[in-house]
């Protein structure tokens, strides 16, 4: 399931770097991990879908890609994503 228009403007109001921002590493991390949050919901009623996992597993690659530039670039922004959004513990 795709996330709805009120979710997305609440995570773009949350971590834009700009008014017009949709596409910083930390929104698009922001919006990715929220993808996954729902499947994980998801995985522990339907054990056996395993094409949804092929898609869990393509973001979970997705947002370390990304994560790994970001730290690249930015390293102080990534310390602040990774400890709002609660990941790399």
């Amino acid at each position: 399931m795709a996330l709805t228009q009120t979710a997305k403007k609440q995570i773009l109001k949350k971590f834009a770097t700009s008014t017009n921002d949709t596409a910083s590493p930390q929104v698009q991390v922001a919006l990715i991990t929220e993808q996954l949050n729902y499947l994980a919901k998801h995985f522990e009623t339907h054990k056996k879908d395993h094409h949804s996992r092929r898609g869990l597993m393509k973001l979970v690659g997705r947002r370390r890609s990304l994560l790994e530039y970001l730290n690249r670039k930015d390293t102080g922004a990534y310390k602040k994503l990774i400890e709002t959004l609660g990941i790399r513990k």
